[in-house]
């Protein structure tokens, strides 16, 4: 499954996963936006990996929000704008 989110006055937001009983699994996050370490993107990947894929767009931005440590940096997009690339790659299976 396949989403993306052009945040606006950011940068490109693309997310692949797949959805396996309800949850997020193999999650891929890119685009070309910059995070600072460059660890962070394992982090918030790993926020994503296993949530349950039925949760709303607010509570999934939480948990990427909560993935980034004090002194992180997120360049071009936000956990607002990375959780609206999920949500969109679910609704792919929908359509």
């Amino acid at each position: 499954m396949h989403g993306e989110h052009k945040t606006p006055g950011g940068k490109m937001v693309v997310v692949d996963l797949d959805r396996v009983d309800d949850r997020l699994r193999n999650v891929e996050v890119s685009g070309d936006f910059f995070l600072y370490p460059d660890e962070l993107l394992t982090a918030v990947t790993s926020a994503l990996e296993g949530l349950d894929a039925t949760l709303d767009q607010e509570t999934i931005a939480d948990h990427v929000r909560r993935a980034i440590p004090e002194g992180a940096e997120m360049l071009g997009t936000s956990p607002q704008g990375i959780a609206i690339a999920v949500q969109r790659a679910l609704r792919e299976r929908e359509t």
